[in-house]
């Protein structure tokens, strides 16, 4: 079976954070653009694949992935030569994992909220982030430790975090903590980021 990923992506979409993951993992893949206009998400063919209609979605050796967070921590399994995730024996993956989800259920989420200006929720507790200040105060405390979230090792976590960093920033719908700027400067400075981006201009 070949070990090519199938790639479903548009360059306007979190499928950006998908292109750069695979270029750190060095996986062969096959890209496969999808037309926003022409609907081709909403196609018979591609809801086969994911049925929510979205992308990023990725299927290696038969099996399907979505969701931006789970194909990190999927391509960093399937390509363990490029170092990008703890071994599961490493106590390491704890922080790994906390971080690349924390990225996924809070971060998205409270910065979602900021940027369509969503009533503020008076229960905080009823939502896993609770409140986008708290969200970025505990993301903040997570990367002062740096250069990375693991420290000195570069992992897929930092390729979900770092994506949505740069994006948020550069969106003004994250504010730029001087924190924030220095490990998004790091994560745009690396090869792979820069291919993406070539790529895609």
């Amino acid at each position: 079976m070949s070990d090519t990923v199938t790639f479903y992506t548009n360059p306007m979409s979190r499928g950006q954070i998908v292109h750069w993951m695979l270029e750190e993992a060095r996986a062969p893949y096959e890209m496969k653009i999808l037309d926003f206009e022409k609907r081709e998400h909403k196609s018979p063919e591609y809801l086969a694949i994911n049925p929510m209609g979205k992308v990023p979605a990725i299927v290696h050796r038969g099996v399907v992935v979505t969701e931006c967070a789970a194909i990190c921590a999927y391509l960093a399994d399937a390509f363990p030569d490029a170092g990008l995730a703890p071994d599961r024996n490493d106590p390491a993956r704890g922080t790994y994992y906390r971080w690349l989800f924390f990225a996924a259920g809070c971060v998205e989420p409270a910065v979602i909220d900021k940027v369509f200006q969503r009533p503020p929720i008076t229960q905080t507790g009823a939502v896993g982030w609770g409140t986008y200040e708290d969200t970025l105060n505990t993301l903040e405390s997570a990367l002062k430790r740096g250069p990375y979230i693991l420290g000195e090792r570069f992992s897929a976590a930092d390729v979900y975090i770092g994506a949505q960093l740069v994006w948020g920033m550069k969106m003004k719908s994250l504010e730029p903590r001087p924190v924030f700027a220095e490990y998004a400067a790091r994560c745009e400075a690396r090869p792979a980021f820069a291919r993406t981006h070539q790529a895609t201009a």
